[in-house]
């Protein structure tokens, strides 16, 4: 049965990750991000999310660092952050979608310093556009909660194992109160299998993450998350038809189009 309710956007996020199943939630409380890892650290410390672990760390570029180690031994991993929170994550970004760990991220975009500004300005995720994270722009609440599972499905693919940032509007999405259908555990879990990675850091079959690599190598590396990039692309629009199916919301795949049938002139935008 579906259950709506009118809740706060950070709210409805919050039990989107939870109903994902994470297994490591690393972040640091940041404006207009904060309501959402508050409402987590709840869940997590209530035993709302089973085998869940929230790590408090005393920067947003340790957060990222922790999820790194933590995806690489094969846990689901999550953190959120903003702004000045999203430009120190800058170096571990890298490291994270180079080493192909398939986490989400929920960046509730706000204005980079300086001055200091601390509403909606999408500059913030737009300035990590070659970062190799993939990016997706939520309208609403009720999108940007249902990309959350779909964000892990993307990243999760084999054909794809690339980090996702859901990217929603700072204030205005992430402390607005909307109806929101929230995401069921019984079908999310149906839509959204438990995370089977083929490669982990394990003592007993020891493999090395993020090695030395040549300007050959290097370019070869490049090359595979380029072409990653590509895949999802397509992964993109399959996983958006596979939600409809299970949920029966729908938001167009890569692009919403609107009236442009017999359109002259096309205005793109993205987020609220």
């Amino acid at each position: 049965m579906k259950r709506m309710k009118v809740v706060e956007g950070s709210c409805a996020v919050a039990h989107a990750v939870k109903v994902c199943r994470p297994n490591v939630i690393s972040a640091y409380p940041i404006t207009p991000q904060t309501h959402i890892v508050e409402h987590l650290s709840q869940f997590t410390a209530d035993g709302e999310i089973p085998n869940c672990t929230s790590i408090n760390v005393e920067s947003e570029f340790s957060a990222l660092s922790a999820l790194v180690g933590a995806s690489a031994a094969g846990a689901r991993s999550y953190s959120a952050t903003t702004s000045q929170g999203l430009a120190l994550m800058h170096e571990v970004l890298f490291n994270a979608s180079g080493m192909r760990l398939p986490m989400v991220m929920t960046v509730a975009n706000r204005a980079l310093s300086a001055p200091i500004n601390i509403w909606n300005d999408q500059q913030d995720s737009i300035a990590q556009r070659d970062a190799g994270w993939i990016q997706l722009y939520a309208e609403n609440v009720q999108e940007a909660a249902d990309m959350t599972p779909q964000a892990y499905k993307i990243a999760e693919d084999r054909d794809v194992l690339l980090p996702v940032m859901v990217c929603m509007d700072g204030f205005i999405l992430t402390h607005v109160y909307e109806p929101v259908v929230l995401l069921e555990q019984n079908i999310t879990d149906e839509f959204l299998p438990r995370y089977a990675p083929e490669f982990v850091l394990d003592p007993k079959k020891p493999m090395s993450f993020g090695a030395f690599a040549d300007p050959g190598t290097y370019t070869e590396f490049r090359y595979r998350q380029e072409k990653a990039m590509s895949v999802a692309l397509k992964k993109i629009e399959e996983v958006a038809n596979e939600f409809r199916d299970v949920y029966g919301r729908y938001y167009g795949g890569l692009i919403d189009g609107y009236a442009l049938d017999d359109a002259e002139i096309v205005i793109m935008a993205m987020g609220s």
